[in-house]
């Protein structure tokens, strides 16, 4: 096919979670016949297991597509599949930024949900083309009339002529590619301008190091080029260049519109950072790409081997996993009760379910999840700003001047009907209402700003029971706001269990701690000697708990006698026991452990 640039189109594929995303990209291949007589994969863009399990998209894809349109041209068609989840979105705007247009899916039977609005608003800030598309009108469920209006009422889009599909049986798939041709426009730029290209995702190959997926926007990228990173200023020289087609095929170059890979001996993915702009060391561009920003986790966990004799093995496998996934960090660190292990950054709570999910599934740890935190700014006496994960490293409440949390906009969708266990929930974790607005009679928007330290422990599954699993929720990081936050200790037996130790708001704070010392009294295994659990903040003890010792019988000897020999024989079994509690340790089991911190 002879390349011309009147003749591209670039665009992605944003929908909500389950709304028919994966099924449209796997028809689109389908139809143009990339995979000759292969047959294709369900869900073929998606390569983890545990995407294809979940349904969801985690890492970026791009694949190729000719096409012969009705016109009688050919076109080539760059489809970018974006990750869907609210954890990812900076990697979704960057495939945005990358793209002409963007195909929105909207489920005819569920409408428009919350991240469905989130993806558009951005696609909109990229002025993007916008195409609606109604997925499942093959459901019985299906009600496209009632979506059209919803996506014109809340979204703004007239949707009257919105295509009508089904991905899962193939109607309506030539009429999208039809509107593609016809709406989004090609794309703009000069092959003699210096080489501006957008790094929109890249992982590591073990073999030829890290590919890099590109779009480029001026000039051209080939084998040879010496070519520079323009936010750290790295050169390397190009070794390979190519497109998806769907599998890797190498071209000679890569020019103004094309989207593929570049592979130049990277060794390590966190020199090719998604939303960089690559330019050739001779001719470099005046400009880069504006938004670009390094990704830092919002979601901090310590991460434990059950067993110590798999350290090494967890170590290696978050070596591994940074290699593919350069917002995720981790570093070591030592807990008196749970021992060696590593702190570790996330972006989100999915990004932090998926990370111990491969290191479970993937690599074989037992892992034990230490509670989730956020990061804090701590303002000290001294007027100094302190970046804190871990509560151990808090500094004395003494050198505290104020604490700062950060805030998020949560946008939740529900049916009106359970309106009030949702507000009643959202004013429980210390929200702000900002905004109620009815969509019609059945479905209601609510805006809440929230505390993403609320949201982390159990916002989401109570949000679920609530709505009866209803409920849609997206958020986007706000501000740190300064908060009344105090940190909780967990005593046992007067010694404090660093692992369990927590920032929470002072408001919270017994009941918090009420809750967790009688989990533990559940869960922790009688000893010889009493136990002692407290709560505490600081010096002072909120909360305390006691599991009564095992006795032995020692007065099962004494057949009568008088009653001083048995008084003598309980005494010596006291002094025993008080000795036995000075000295003896609690051994908490590694179960125990994993029950109170989800608590």
């Amino acid at each position: 096919m002879v390349r011309e640039q009147k003749r591209i189109r670039n665009f992605s594929i944003i929908a909500h979670i389950d709304h028919g995303k994966s099924t449209l990209a796997d028809r689109f291949i389908e139809v143009t016949g990339v995979l000759g007589q292969k047959g294709i994969v369900p869900q073929f863009l998606d390569k983890m297991d545990l995407e294809r399990e979940r349904g969801i998209t985690i890492k970026a894809q791009t694949v190729r597509l000719p096409y012969s349109a009705d016109d009688g041209e050919d076109y080539i068609l760059n489809l970018i599949d974006t990750p869907g989840h609210v954890d990812f979105s900076y990697e979704v705007s960057r495939s945005l930024a990358a793209c002409e247009g963007a195909v929105l899916v909207v489920d005819a039977s569920q409408g428009v949900e919350a991240q469905t609005l989130a993806n558009v608003y951005m696609a909109y800030d990229f002025d993007l083309v916008v195409l609606p598309v109604i997925n499942k009108i093959d459901l019985p469920s299906a009600d496209p009339d009632k979506v059209k209006r919803e996506i014109e009422d809340v979204i703004g889009i007239e949707a009257s002529d919105a295509i009508l599909i089904s991905a899962k049986e193939g109607i309506g798939i030539r009429e999208v590619f039809e509107a593609i041709m016809q709406k989004i426009p090609p794309p703009k730029g000069s092959e003699g301008a210096p080489l501006k290209a957008l790094i929109f995702d890249s992982w590591f190959d073990s073999y030829q190091g890290a590919v890099v997926l590109i779009r480029v926007f001026d000039g051209t990228i080939r084998k040879g080029m010496n070519i520079k990173m323009m936010s750290s200023g790295k050169v390397f020289e190009v070794t390979r260049v190519g497109v998806f087609s769907p599998d890797m095929v190498e071209v000679s170059r890569l020019s103004v519109g094309d989207v593929g890979f570049v592979i130049a001996g990277i060794k390590e993915v966190k020199d090719t950072r998604i939303g960089d702009t690559i330019t050739e060391l001779e001719n470099p561009t005046d400009t880069r790409f504006p938004g670009f920003r390094v990704m830092k986790p919002m979601v901090f966990s310590g991460l434990y081997p059950a067993a110590p004799a798999q350290f090494d093995v967890l170590r290696n496998a978050l070596e591994k996993l940074q290699l593919n996934d350069s917002s995720f960090i981790y570093e070591p660190e030592t807990s008196m009760a749970l021992g060696f292990g590593f702190r570790c950054g996330f972006l989100g709570l999915l990004h932090m379910e998926i990370i111990q999910e491969r290191l479970e599934r993937e690599y074989g740890v037992n892992l034990i999840t230490s509670a989730p935190n956020v990061v804090y700014k701590i303002t000290t006496t001294d007027k100094r700003v302190l970046d804190i994960d871990n509560p151990s490293k808090l500094p004395p409440p003494q050198n505290i001047d104020f604490i700062s949390e950060p805030y998020v906009l949560a946008v939740i969708y529900l049916p009106s009907n359970y309106i009030g266990p949702v507000l009643k929930l959202c004013e429980e974790k210390r929200g702000i209402q900002k905004e109620i607005r009815y969509l019609n009679q059945e479905r209601v928007v609510l805006n809440y700003e929230l505390p993403l330290n609320e949201i982390v422990f159990d916002f989401y599954d109570r949000l679920k029971s609530a709505s009866r699993g209803y409920a849609s929720f997206d958020y986007e990081y706000l501000e740190f706001r300064k908060a009344d936050m105090i940190k909780l200790d967990i005593l046992i037996n007067g010694e404090i269990i660093d692992a369990l130790s927590l920032i929470i708001h002072k408001g919270n704070a017994y009941f918090r701690a009420k809750n967790l010392v009688s989990k533990m009294k559940d869960i922790i295994p009688r000893q010889m000697f009493e136990v002692v659990i407290q709560g505490a903040i600081g010096n002072k003890i909120i909360a305390r708990e006691s599991i009564r010792p095992l006795r032995k019988n020692v007065i099962v000897k004494c057949y009568g006698g008088d009653v001083t020999r048995k008084r003598k024989l309980l005494e010596k079994q006291k002094v025993g026991k008080k000795r036995m509690k000075q000295i003896g340790k609690v051994h908490i089991p590694q179960e125990a452990f994993l029950a109170i911190l989800k608590a």
